[in-house]
């Protein structure tokens, strides 16, 4: 009968709004804003849910194990030259697909729609407080009492910074200057924002010399450990400070003692490798310059992704499990081992050398280490090499040229955080080349 077609029809159920992490819930009567905050709750998983999420990552797996078996096929050829430009940390890969459920973010498609938390901010105070405890257990940073603010990575916190720290005078701009070699970056953002109120003015030692005199506003950008040598910087004109500290965990320096600085910036990309979520935080000491940071992230991105900011509390929650040592041991002595290695190749050479190393006491892994900086910062010692990276490049290596850090290019940087295919291979070129000093060195 017409009638009796198909079966009755449920009346429509409001869907439970999902929650992976939690977070406190706050009045949201106390805040005025433009969009209703997102009330989130508990979220689970049918276990249906749960098995097709465990397919997924076991496919996930089975490709990613296929991907790199090709690309260890495809680097063996011996035309291919070792690229060691970018800075991409690969090399944390095989820890995160040993943790590939625990990392691992599900979002339903309504869930996190709003601009903001509950609380009315757009950042997560779950993931404030991880924060805090990673620094707590590194042993890195002082962060009790401290303002923290999230960035598009650390780059972009990087010139927030530089804002909230100059003068704000047009007729006399804050002069930002770093010490050579120092990160392109510094120069390239405040020469591309061409800002009236500051101005890139190069290296401190040289301005130094030129204004013993001099009261100007200067902003100084202290990279420790610094990129692309691993020396552990410390301020020449002791005015306004930016310590980039990217570098600062276990796996590339001896942890010393938790830095106590008014400004210091961190990125998520050097701690877990995971560069392509674009994520980094300033801790900052006074409230005037944390207000104009914020000010500077909310004027230019209305706040951080929230889609970001759960998956990099996922990383963070495995990051500090085990008080970081699964983590941290890993990333060590994945670095040691390259360190010695190359070291090795590097002693056989009268045409090439690399930095200096000096053993430090580490409070973290309560040991005396050797620094394992992330990058090779390597110098062609012959008068008659005055470009260090065509050196290399014949070698079919390719790095960075000195001249990008602001010094001669007789120097070149390496990296060293690449992918382990990238580093065998790294390697073997540099034997290779090493080799035709005096024959005498053997592949390792």
């Amino acid at each position: 009968m017409a009638g009796q077609r198909g079966r009755p029809r449920k009346q429509p159920q409001e869907p439970e709004e999902p929650r992976i992490e939690n977070e406190e819930n706050v009045n949201e009567d106390d805040y005025e804003h433009n969009e209703q905050p997102e009330d989130e709750i508990e979220f689970t998983l049918e276990p249906i849910v749960v098995k097709a999420i465990a397919d997924e990552v076991s496919k996930v797996l089975k490709m990613s194990i296929i991907y790199h078996l090709q690309k260890h096929s495809y680097k063996a050829k011996s035309n291919i030259s070792s690229r060691t430009k970018p800075g991409d940390p690969v090399f944390f890969e095989p820890f995160w697909m040993q943790h590939a459920a625990d990392s691992a973010v599900v979002i339903s498609g309504w869930h996190r729609m709003s601009y903001r938390y509950a609380d009315g901010t757009t950042m997560s105070k779950e993931l404030e407080n991880y924060i805090r405890k990673l620094h707590s257990v590194v042993g890195n940073a002082v962060t009790e009492g401290r303002y923290i603010v999230f960035g598009i990575g650390s780059t972009q916190l990087l010139n927030a910074a530089v804002y909230a720290l100059s003068s704000g005078n047009s007729s006399s701009p804050s002069n930002v200057l770093a010490s050579i070699p120092f990160y392109p970056m510094y120069k390239a953002q405040t020469v591309f924002f061409n800002s009236e109120d500051f101005q890139f003015e190069g290296d401190t030692n040289s301005w130094q010399s030129n204004n013993q005199t001099n009261t100007m506003d200067v902003i100084e950008f202290v990279t420790s450990p610094n990129n692309p040598d691993g020396e552990l910087k410390k301020p020449v004109l002791g005015g306004k400070t930016i310590y980039d500290h990217a570098y600062f965990w276990p796996h590339f320096t001896p942890i010393k003692g938790p830095s106590d600085r008014d400004l210091m910036i961190f990125t998520l990309s050097k701690l877990t490798g995971h560069a392509g979520t674009r994520f980094g935080w300033a801790i900052i000491k006074d409230k005037d310059i944390y207000d104009k940071v914020l000010n500077y992230i909310s004027m230019a991105d209305l706040g951080i992704s929230k889609d970001t900011q759960l998956r990099v509390l996922k990383l963070i929650k495995v990051a500090v499990e085990g008080d970081g040592m699964p983590l941290f041991e890993f990333s060590y002595n994945k670095m040691k081992d390259r360190w010695d290695r190359l070291t090795f190749v590097f002693s056989k050479s009268t045409r090439f050398s690399i930095q200096q190393r000096h053993p430090l006491y580490c409070n973290f892994f309560n040991e005396t280490r050797l620094p394992s900086p992330a990058y090779a910062w390597v110098k062609c010692e012959r008068e008659e090499d005055h470009d260090c990276s065509a050196m290399l490049k014949a070698g079919k290596i390719i790095g960075r040229n000195g001249s990008l850090f602001s010094v001669d290019d007789r120097y070149t940087r390496l990296s060293l955080i690449k992918s382990q295919d990238d580093f065998e291979l790294l390697l073997k070129r540099l034997t290779e080349l090493v080799s035709l000093e005096d024959g005498s060195i053997k592949m390792i």
